[in-house]
């Protein structure tokens, strides 16, 4: 099983027929980056866990229908009166995506920690996740002890600069975090964040040469590039009619995970060992998932049917 932890929540994006410079209505569409992965893996038909606080509200039932709807257990969801967190989107004509957060008072910083299932295999954090207290130190010591265990774990930071009170003191943080990350995903925008201006593939290279078996950095149309000791491989972006951009990276990291469990890779000794061949498929797969989400407003992630393995 793979465990996801992080934040879900509620983006509220705008109606598509809103004219430039007008205020139009908001559609609530159920996301937040892990929750997004989560979703995916369940309908890819991988033994998937979200391990999270919910609210007790409308929103936090929906999103509890939908992780069952999407074949995720949720054992480990906690649940809450507080309400649930609120991301207004704004997309560009691209669909590209920006956010502003409601964060404060919501449910989803409240997780408290809980051992994992003996089944557990691998675990993957990020975005709100592992910046919002008190839940970022609950996720950060599961990071810790879930390696120390000997389990996998995957990382997407995701980051939301807006959230990051001091951006020196959290990639410090993030640097802590490598020795004990096997795959790090990584968009080009948030690697060139996290590099503070620097050469996004140099820093890659430092990143993996830090712990990770491999970091996959994604660059919208221009394709996916996985970072490993023997080099890099990289594949196109999938052509698509994109509707937005929401959840195409969280659909990019649950499908690498995806593949990893299928071809029985999901250690990091066994990630190591993946040739340029195999990276390749994996690359493409992810790609052509992410191509499938992108093509759908909101984040929507294919199913297995939906995709060839």
């Amino acid at each position: 099983m793979i465990v996801i932890g992080g934040e879900a929540l509620v983006d509220l994006v705008p109606d598509p027929s809103t004219a430039d410079g007008e205020l139009g209505p908001l559609h609530p569409l159920l996301g937040g980056g892990p929750y997004n992965v989560a979703v995916a893996l369940g309908r890819l038909g991988i033994p998937a866990a979200f391990f999270a606080r919910l609210s007790t509200d409308q929103f936090g039932d929906k999103l509890l229908a939908r992780l069952r709807d999407s074949n995720v257990d949720v054992g480990l969801v906690q649940r809450g009166p507080e309400p649930t967190t609120l991301a207004v989107v704004g997309l560009a004509e691209d669909g590209s995506a920006r956010y502003s957060f409601h964060t404060e008072g919501t449910a989803a910083p409240l997780v408290e920690a809980r051992e994992l299932p003996d089944d557990t295999q691998a675990v993957c954090l990020g975005t709100l996740g592992m910046v919002l207290e008190p839940g970022a130190s609950v996720y950060e010591e599961v990071l810790f002890r879930e390696a120390g265990r000997g389990r996998f774990v995957a990382l997407d930071p995701n980051i939301r600069a807006d959230l990051i009170a001091d951006a020196d003191a959290y990639r410090a943080r993030f640097a802590s975090w490598l020795p004990s990350v096997g795959l790090l995903k990584v968009s080009d925008d948030d690697a060139a964040w996290l590099a503070d201006g620097g050469d996004v593939l140099a820093a890659a290279r430092d990143w993996q040469r830090r712990g990770p078996a491999a970091v996959v950095l994604t660059r919208g149309a221009d394709g996916l590039t996985a970072v490993t000791a023997d080099g890099e491989v990289s594949v196109p972006g999938v052509r698509a009619e994109v509707a937005d951009t929401i959840g195409a990276g969280d659909t990019v990291q649950a499908a690498l995970l995806a593949w990893l469990h299928r071809h029985d890779a999901l250690a990091a000794d066994r990630v190591r060992r993946l040739d340029r061949a195999q990276w390749e498929q994996a690359l493409r797969f992810a790609a052509a998932a992410a191509a499938v989400t992108v093509s759908r407003p909101g984040a929507e992630p294919p199913w297995a049917t939906e995709l060839a393995w």
